[in-house]
């Protein structure tokens, strides 16, 4: 069986809530033109109802006795007759309760549409800029500064990765275990891992006395390039892919690729010093 990721669910819920929501809009409108077909408004049959008494009132008995002395007799007053003019249809049938039920359809369509842009937002990987994308840390010279000066450990909280250098005599063995997009950096004299142990994603600070990364979660330890010397992790450190474009470090954020495999140590390094947590590799 496959298994079905939390954005595939979300993407169908937004789906399935979409078209319910047009079926009840569909189905509301057509019942209301149904009821409201042919129909006036309340205010149009009120308007005609007093234009008809007012045209059709007969003359007052003060009137008719002031005519019988002056001999004269009561006439109606000629008017133009009025030019019919047909009823706008759009007018036509619209009832409060036609109203209430298309501003309440219109409300939760808005709604669901907002909501579903949001969450289509959330999912959508950024194209570049900030983590999910690629993400620019300086200058080559500049970030090898920022690893000595973390005694062997550059941390770039807006690539979420850590940084260390790579030594150019590891290169040929690199060359037959990691991908191009990792390689790039590597042959630049650096090694671009991403923060979380690839076990059970805790965040892994490294050890500046044994010169590896330990993991305090459940004691998963790598050596300075993220190879796995010790603990549950089922592989080395992820990677994300490295550019190197007119002397500037581009992290790809969006292109995670998954550690090398137990027993690759590509470099030889052992540890140089006292761990800071137990595990396979090492004792307190």
């Amino acid at each position: 069986m496959y298994a079905i990721s939390s954005g595939a669910i979300v993407g169908i819920g937004i789906a399935a809530a979409v078209v319910l929501a047009a079926l009840v809009v569909v189905v509301t409108a057509r019942r209301s033109d149904v009821r409201g077909a042919g129909a006036l408004s309340r205010e149009t049959k009120s308007r005609d109802k007093a234009s008809s008494v007012a045209a059709a009132a007969p003359a007052t008995g003060r009137e008719v006795e002031r005519a019988a002395r002056a001999g004269g007799v009561v006439t109606a007053t000629e008017t133009a007759p009025v030019t019919w003019t047909p009823p706008d249809a759009d007018q036509l049938g619209v009832t409060r309760r036609h109203f209430m039920n298309i501003s309440t359809i219109t409300l939760m369509t808005a709604s669901l549409g907002g909501f579903g842009a949001a969450c289509i937002a959330f999912l959508w990987p950024s194209g570049s800029g900030g983590f999910g994308g690629k993400v620019p840390i300086g200058k080559l010279e500049d970030v090898i500064a920022t690893i000595k000066q973390g005694n062997g450990f550059g941390y770039f909280p807006s690539a979420r990765a850590w940084v260390t250098q790579y030594p150019s005599s590891a290169l040929p063995k690199a060359r037959k275990i990691y991908s191009q997009p990792v390689l790039n950096g590597m042959e630049n004299g650096i090694a671009v891992m991403w923060q979380k142990c690839p076990h059970l994603g805790c965040r892994v600070p490294q050890c500046t006395s044994s010169q590896w990364f330990e993991c305090p979660c459940h004691g998963s330890q790598y050596n300075r390039a993220g190879e796995k010397k010790g603990g549950p992790a089922p592989r080395g450190m992820d990677r994300f892919g490295v550019e190197v474009n007119n002397g500037t470090v581009v992290i790809d954020t969006g292109n995670q690729i998954n550690g090398p495999s137990i027993g690759v140590n590509t470099t030889g390094q052992e540890a140089e010093g006292p761990h800071c947590i137990s595990g396979e590799g090492g004792k307190h």
